[in-house]
């Protein structure tokens, strides 16, 4: 590679390539014009925005507003580089209230593309225009116009061919501007928009909308029953924010997050801390890899935010970020645990592909009967926490004689006693509402129709739930082995044991190594052994786990993965039978356990089909 050379004099860049390198920060592809210009025409007051695009905003992007206009004198200042009206001095930085702020939009724009420039303000008589290409500047010159500002942008990016290169087909570049208007109306709903393409309206909403009915004019009237009001206002102090959104239910999540759309004083934002509030909010709602639909409108006082941080204005950086965490989290969870999640038919098969088909969520399994399979439903909900350990003896012995009780016929039999401490399932009552179809799936009825349940998702969910509230209070149980079962293990796995060793106490897993490639197993959860899980399978399962990316054995979220692997693996499972009782207690207890709309993976456990539904299959409408 040969030298740089030192021997060019250090000067100052032309006008026309500072401008075009602010260009390319600002800039990107149409989108980025239609974003600038309507912020521009949002902090001038306008009530009503029409933007017109020609083949996806590459030819032509016209932005009209109703705005307070410019006066003639100030035309050409405005498409001088670095100058606004909207701050004055350094400290204007700190409280920024505009959209835009930084002055450099419409001479980066100017820079690559023929743009005109026409405005009125209500003091004029008569409209003024000024028109830029690259780097030449016309004279402003009187027009015909209403009060406002139009601004027309032609052949973008003509005059720096690399970068016109890189856009997309014409119907790719209108779909990014379309959706940057949309975001900006959901933002603004009391401000009207119309986006017409290649002569065609594609979207148009009135001024003065709620925003409730802004955001389902631009995610769609359908969803409308599938969305949760969402509410927080924490404005004591000037650090405080004030919250509202629509939260989706769990069964309309998208495979991308481009259905999440937040908000701050009215800007369009990306924000991690915002994201990650909102994937926690829905952790074992949704499955991994899926992404809510929700909006977020927040406000806040603009010193809280520093939105200064990239060109693109669409980054911000939090005073507090642990107060925007913990409210944003906190508003969505608490909307979620008040609303009924199970999902409609309807809505399962309107989802785009995301919704639940109950025959997907577990493979079919051979059909057998394990008496005493699913003898202790719940076994953590009625257990004590504060009292003495309780024997696994005894609760081998329990099983036997429920097994012994039941033959083959039933999962427990009428005369077993319950070990001490976990208390009986209801034995003989008959399960009047429920159906066990196929020894996979429960049928029962609520209010609105019929309820199909999947049995291994629901006790799935019911097991987490209540390995969650036993261990905020004490480990889990455990049983000591006769002698130690070895679980083959990599010599990273063993040496990364102790690291381990606080989760495992958790769980109620004793291990230590026994040798540069083994580990042994002293202790296992007692209910782990009740369903007869392999000491061997599920700790070697675990140090493999632990060797993934992001596994950290202090972090909630792993409790919550390991948790959830028991759960899976204790649960009830398709193709096994369940007694009447049984049943009963299962549906009873998807009406008292938090989150029983999915299981821990994010898998729906139950599904509706409601009565009008019923209606519309037997044409009674």
């Amino acid at each position: 590679m040969p030298p740089i050379s030192t021997s060019n004099p250090i000067r100052p860049l032309p006008d026309l390539l500072v401008n075009q390198i602010a260009a390319g920060e600002v800039v990107e592809r149409p989108a980025s014009v239609v974003k600038e210009l309507v912020e521009n025409s949002l902090d001038a007051g306008a009530r009503r925005i029409r933007i017109d695009l020609e083949q996806g905003g590459i030819e032509l992007i016209r932005i009209t507003d109703d705005g307070s206009g410019i006066p003639p004198d100030q035309l050409p200042m405005a498409l001088a580089p670095h100058a606004t009206s909207k701050i004055k001095a350094v400290e204007d930085l700190d409280r920024i209230g505009t959209l835009g702020f930084r002055g450099e939009a419409l001479a980066s724009i100017a820079s690559v593309s023929r743009l005109k420039l026409r405005s009125r303000t209500a003091a004029e008589e008569g409209a003024s225009e000024i028109e830029a290409e690259g780097d030449r500047v016309s004279e402003v010159r009187p027009a015909a116009g209403p009060v406002g500002t139009s601004i027309t942008v032609r052949n973008l990016f003509f005059n720096t061919p690399a970068r016109r290169k890189f856009l997309r087909t014409p119907p790719t570049e209108q779909g990014r501007c379309v959706d940057a208007a949309k975001d900006l109306a959901m933002a603004h709903p009391g401000v009207g928009f119309m986006v017409t393409c290649d002569g065609r309206t594609s979207f148009d909403v009135p001024p003065g909308q709620s925003a409730r009915e802004r955001a389902l004019a631009v995610l769609g009237m359908e969803l409308a029953d599938q969305l949760i009001e969402v509410h927080a206002d924490q404005f004591d102090d000037a650090r405080g924010l004030a919250l509202w959104g629509l939260a989706g239910l769990p069964s309309i999540s998208r495979g991308t997050n481009q259905a999440q759309h937040v908000f701050i004083n009215g800007r369009v934002v990306r924000d991690k801390t915002i994201q990650h509030a909102i994937k926690e909010s829905y952790r074992g709602l949704i499955e991994p890899g899926r992404h809510p639909t929700i909006v977020l409108m927040l406000e806040m006082d603009p010193g809280a935010v520093d939105v200064n941080v990239h060109p693109s204005k669409v980054e911000v950086r939090f005073r507090d970020s642990s107060l925007v965490h913990s409210v944003v989290l906190r508003s969505i969870r608490e909307a979620l645990r008040g609303a009924d999640l199970t999902p409609t038919m309807g809505a399962a098969a309107g989802a785009g592909g995301g919704g639940p088909d109950p025959r997907a969520i577990l493979p079919p399994m051979a059909e057998t009967s394990r008496p005493g399979v699913n003898a202790f439903v719940d076994y953590f909900r009625r257990q004590d926490p504060g009292q003495g350990a309780i024997s696994y003896d005894a609760v081998r012995q329990a099983m036997r004689e429920g097994q012994e009780g039941a033959g083959t016929g039933g999962a427990m039999g009428a005369g077993a006693a319950p070990p001490p401490g976990f208390g009986a399932l209801p034995v003989g009552r008959p399960a009047a509402r429920v159906l066990q179809v196929h020894n996979s799936y429960l049928v029962t009825q609520d209010d609105q129709g019929v309820v199909i349940v999947d049995q291994h998702a629901l006790h799935e969910r019911v097991m987490f739930e209540a390995m969650m509230s036993r261990i905020r209070v004490a480990p889990l149980e455990s049983q000591r082995l006769l002698s130690p079962s070895v679980v083959p293990a990599s010599p990273a796995q063993v040496d990364r044991l102790p690291e381990l060793a606080g989760l495992l106490a958790k769980i109620g897993v004793e291990a230590e190594p026994l040798g540069p490639a083994s580990v042994g197993v002293h202790a296992f959860p007692t209910f782990l052994f009740d369903k007869g899980v392999d000491p061997v399978e599920f700790v070697g399962e675990l140090l493999e786990k632990a060797e993934a990316e992001g596994f950290a054995p202090g972090s909630e979220q792993t409790l919550h993965e390991v948790l959830d692997m028991m759960a899976c693996k204790a649960a009830v499972k398709a193709g096994d039978r369940m007694s009447d009782s049984e049943l009963d207690e299962l549906v009873r207890l998807r009406e008292e356990v938090e989150r029983s709309s999915n299981c821990p993976h994010g898998r729906p456990t139950s599904i509706r089909l409601t009565i009008r539904e019923l209606e519309k299959l037997f044409q009674r409408r």
